[in-house]
């Protein structure tokens, strides 16, 4: 029988329409629920859509699920699949409404509230950052008094690192708190200094088909902080490297803990200096920011479709088999207004043929984007290579020698 799969956000992030095309391309039949027309949808989600449930707004939950219960008298629903971390709740309650399979309202909870998420792992004697939940500022001072500096305040429901502050001293805390005055409730944390990695599944019924590591540089949230910054991610080929090995059991561990059955996971990790490892946060969710491109890329495969197949079949199909290093570098113009002149990138371009696999920067004429709302800035430009080393060097060519000028 064929597969009737209700898509929640089809059309957005950029990430959505292949995997709604990824839901066709593995048989089934996808029905699009969204706030937007499905003629403002990007054309790889809209030509992939049997159906489209178009409601006045996602936020307002308890008038989606009656609507959803109203077009399923009318077209059967066997599956309800979010990749959206906004959306994971809704899906969660509209799969209880109509008595459908997969996560709960309680078994999502843990994936979208961090401090539920890391009371847990606490619990199961998984190191996390010291943390306390915070939702007066009085509450937020009081957490920084028992955790001393540095700290991190963020979002208890956040997704990448957006309202996040590394707060050194009081008077950082001050201007952290003016800052996030319309977040409803923030996590109050131990800043744990150390590189940052990914951990990132495709599971089908508690088995893990598909495992990735990506390590960040610089971390997220100097990226966020420092415009100069030219942001890095490195999807790498040996999974077997001895570095990674205490963040690959952690993730183990953390999906275990938390029962997580079927679908895409991002996690991330600390390593400290002294080799200690500290889980930092799970999203029930893949990650942005390109980097699911630079996992189809390490493996010459489709983790849009490996994730499909997960989903509607129970298992995946495909192997991955990890053929390269990847890294996609992101840039940022100097200076205001329209793109005047992109520099280095013809040399580089030459140089490195096959090896550049990716580039989409901003054209010349086309205004600057705004750095501080998007990671993705300017662009971005992704090589890869089978050798570690050599792709760090090449990456570091990139950020150095490639520079996009706004005037």
């Amino acid at each position: 029988m064929t597969l009737n799969v209700l898509m929640l956000s089809p059309g957005y992030p950029a990430e959505m329409p292949y995997f709604t095309r990824g839901l066709a391309r593995v048989g089934a039949r996808v029905i699009g629920l969204g706030d937007q027309a499905k003629e403002a949808l990007p054309e790889i989600a809209r030509s992939h859509l049997a159906h489209h449930v178009h409601v006045h707004s996602l936020w307002d939950e308890g008038s989606v699920v009656r609507e959803v219960q109203r077009f399923s008298r009318q077209v059967r629903i066997d599956r309800v699949e979010c990749l959206w971390e906004p959306g994971m709740l809704l899906a969660a309650r509209i799969r209880e409404a109509l008595g459908l399979p997969g996560m709960t309202v309680e078994q999502t909870l843990p994936f979208r509230d961090k401090e539920v998420m890391k009371r847990r792992l606490d619990d199961a004697g998984i190191r996390t950052p010291r943390h306390y939940r915070a939702v007066t500022e009085d509450q937020v001072r009081e957490a920084a008094e028992r955790l001393g500096y540095p700290l991190i305040v963020k979002p208890i429901a956040g997704a990448g690192s957006a309202d996040t502050h590394r707060c050194d001293a009081r008077a950082e805390l001050e201007q952290a708190l003016r800052a996030v005055k319309h977040v409803a409730e923030v996590s109050v944390e131990e800043f744990v200094e150390g590189e940052e990695f990914t951990f990132d599944t495709i599971c089908a019924g508690g088995r893990m088909y598909f495992e990735n590591v990506c390590w960040y540089k610089p971390r997220p949230l100097l990226q966020r902080q420092l415009e100069w910054v030219s942001p890095q991610s490195f999807a790498l080929r040996d999974l077997e490297l001895p570095e990674i090995q205490g963040g690959r059991r952690l993730g183990r561990q953390v999906l275990e803990v938390l029962g997580f059955q079927t679908g895409f996971t991002h996690m991330e990790w600390y390593r400290k200096a002294d080799g200690e490892v500290v889980f930092g946060e799970i999203g029930g969710r893949p990650p942005g920011a390109r980097l699911v491109d630079i996992m189809n890329y390490c493996t010459d495969n489709d983790t849009y479709v490996g994730w499909a197949e997960a989903a509607v079949r129970g298992h995946v199909d495909r192997i991955f088999e990890r053929k390269w290093n990847v890294a996609v570098t992101f840039k940022r113009a100097q200076g205001e207004g329209r793109i005047k002149r992109i520099a280095g990138l013809d040399r580089l371009r030459a140089e490195l043929g096959p090896l550049l696999v990716e580039e989409s920067l901003t054209p010349v004429g086309h205004p600057r984007r705004n750095w501080k709302t998007t990671l993705v800035g300017d662009g971005y430009l992704i090589v890869r290579h089978p050798e570690l080393k050599p792709l760090l060097d090449i990456a570091d060519r990139i950020a150095r020698e490639v520079q996009l000028f706004a005037g």
